[in-house]
């Protein structure tokens, strides 16, 4: 069995993203697979946490309640495929606020380093963006980019990074580290 800790970003590699922002639990939908990505990383032994940004709270565009709502969905999904996830990390702040944790800032990384009491060195962190991968650099974890959500567009500023794996999607990753 493996084991291990894996971060995932959630809008573009969990859930559909979208530049109107996700506001509502009925706006919350998985990306086809990756719920049971989660569920095969987790099977194996991983313990899988989230980090995500989620300036729409401070953008006024949805409210704790309603992100709250979409996580309880995210939890309910992911149970009925006999998984969980272990924790979720979020940033309300937005861009001008000069917070430690809106990534590419690592402090949501570290906090759930802090919860899981590991460290972060070689951790694979999947992100859908640029500033994903930035933070997951910046606290010497492995980044690895999906091309779902802005994966796409991230992948052509790359280079700028270096030599950063690329895969479909979630379910393409999950299996690259357990097959």
């Amino acid at each position: 069995m493996e084991s291990g800790y894996i971060i995932l970003d959630r809008d573009g590699v969990i859930n559909e993203d979208s530049d109107d922002y996700i506001k509502s639990a009925e706006e919350w939908i998985p990306i086809p697979g990756s719920l049971e990505a989660i569920a095969r990383l987790e099977h194996a032994g991983y313990s899988v946490a989230v980090a995500t940004n989620q300036s729409g709270i401070a953008r006024g565009l949805f409210t704790e309640g309603d992100l709250n709502a979409m996580h309880r969905k995210l939890h309910h999904e992911l149970a009925r495929l006999g998984a969980h996830i272990d924790l979720i990390a979020w940033c309300p702040h937005g861009p001008g606020e000069e917070c430690g944790c809106r990534k590419p800032a690592p402090g949501l990384y570290h906090q759930i380093a802090a919860r899981w009491k590991t460290e972060l060195a070689g951790l694979p962190i999947v992100g859908d963006s640029l500033r994903d991968l930035q933070a997951a650099i910046a606290v010497g974890a492995q980044p690895i980019l999906v091309r779902t959500g802005k994966g796409r567009k991230t992948e052509e500023q790359l280079q700028e990074l270096g030599n950063i794996p690329v895969y479909e999607d979630l379910e393409q990753v999950a299996a690259a580290l357990l097959d």
